[in-house]
């Protein structure tokens, strides 16, 4: 049963993934941010059979709420036009594969090398913060300080100009 469960969060993870890029069913790319929604929450449900309920949670609460808040806000200020977006359209649906491909790679290789109950102490909370608070702290602040730079870039961005 946890290896079927893990099969089907896996494959909607990559199909949620693919679909974030290269959409048939709409060109809004409020859409695609809803398929990236999708991808997050089936990300969590691999990380509740890792039994890190922890991280499930966080990956919903603050990435597939507060994160996604700011990419829609974003793409409601960017208003991008048709014609950037079939510029776009090329490159994202490349790079999206190549992404795809890349995480499916990955996936494979895991469960090809992974050894049952190799896992110890996974889904500790008290372990977890101690090691992000002391040793990894730096790299959550440079990503709070790159999100602050995104907000005010797409601010400046969408600034119409005031006559």
């Amino acid at each position: 049963m946890h290896e079927t469960l893990f099969y089907i969060f896996a494959a909607l993870t990559l199909l949620c993934g693919l679909l974030v890029v290269f959409n048939p069913f709409s060109r809004n790319p409020v859409t695609s941010a809803m398929f990236l929604v999708l991808t997050m929450i089936s990300i969590s449900g691999l990380f509740v059979l890792l039994q890190a309920y922890f991280l499930a949670a966080v990956q919903i609460l603050v990435y597939a709420g507060a994160v996604m808040v700011l990419f829609l806000f974003v793409i409601m200020l960017l208003d991008l036009r048709e014609s950037e977006q079939r510029r776009l359209k090329t490159f994202s649906t490349v790079l999206g594969l190549a992404a795809v491909g890349g995480l499916a790679a990955v996936m494979i290789g895991t469960v090809k090398h992974a050894q049952a109950g190799a896992a110890t102490a996974i889904g500790e909370t008290r372990a977890l913060g101690k090691l992000l608070f002391t040793q990894h702290l730096f790299p959550f602040e440079i990503i709070s300080v790159l999100l602050l730079v995104a907000m005010v870039g797409v601010i400046l961005l969408s600034k119409r100009e005031v006559e």
